[in-house]
């Protein structure tokens, strides 16, 4: 857990209706309170479909919630913000553009294009070990590289929250893994506030200083757990008997038996 308490993001009564027509409307989040620490990493766990995602774009600032409150560092999100960043499930990269050109992008668009900003970017290239893959086209990339290059795009900006919608679904096991102790490295480097949507229980527990687990939808927070393992953490953790405890514990939550 992080040593400083300040509260950087505050969730009060969030819920989030959708209209749809000739249908009944669609209740996606209701009621949703929670508070976020600075610099924590935060996962949403949650079954498929039950509005982890929709709560995610909330916070983003992408969609508006129905009713309730929203405020980071204190103000009222009504829409975007430019110092968050945001990596989705799929990467997304522009496949006419080399890596370290779709890296970056968003400074393009802020009008930042500089020689810091391409420094900046060689760093997080190397960081997450893509350091020779600089002008190479995504489609020569496997699907793990493209989902770090997307992590760099992310990150060049240097956002105060990364937000990250189930980003590591579509890869393998192994790679999974590796990209689970990436982030803890860039986290460790960045202290980024990150809130990283997820369905899986292990993933959330390894990463997280705490677990907000929903209910099917409507989501709804059913538990919110402190996973109170000191940082650093190795793989090695995943076999221990208090990780386990937090699987259990959440898995209780979500209604699966382990």
């Amino acid at each position: 857990m992080v040593g400083d308490t300040c509260s950087f993001c505050e969730l009060e009564n969030v819920r989030k209706v959708f209209h749809r027509k000739n249908d009944e409307p669609l209740v996606a989040i209701d009621d949703v309170c929670c508070e976020i620490i600075e610099g924590e990493l935060v996962s949403l766990l949650g079954p498929s479909g039950c509005g982890k995602t929709t709560l995610l774009r909330i916070l983003a600032g992408l969609t508006p919630a129905s009713d309730g409150t929203v405020r980071i560092r204190g103000k009222d999100i009504n829409g975007p913000e430019p110092d968050f960043g945001i990596v989705f499930q799929t990467p997304n990269l522009m496949p006419w553009r080399t890596v370290l050109d779709n890296v970056l992008f968003p400074m393009e668009i802020l009008k930042l294009k500089n020689g810091d900003a391409r420094k900046r970017a060689l760093d997080l290239l190397e960081l997450v070990g893509l350091k020779g893959f600089e002008k190479v086209r995504p489609n020569q990339l496997s699907g793990g590289m493209q989902q770090r290059a997307s992590l760099c795009r992310a990150l060049i900006h240097k956002p105060s929250l990364l937000l990250m919608d189930e980003p590591f679904g579509a890869l393998d096991e192994l790679t999974r893994m590796e990209m689970n102790d990436l982030l803890l490295d860039i986290r460790r480097v960045t202290n980024a506030t990150t809130v990283f949507v997820t369905h899986s229980i292990t993933e959330a527990v390894y990463l997280s200083d705490q677990v907000l687990v929903f209910s099917t939808r409507p989501a709804r927070v059913a538990t919110r757990l402190r996973i109170d393992i000191p940082y650093p953490r190795s793989p090695e953790l995943r076999y221990t008997e208090q990780f386990n405890k937090f699987e259990k514990l959440a898995g209780a939550a979500l209604g699966v038996t382990r």
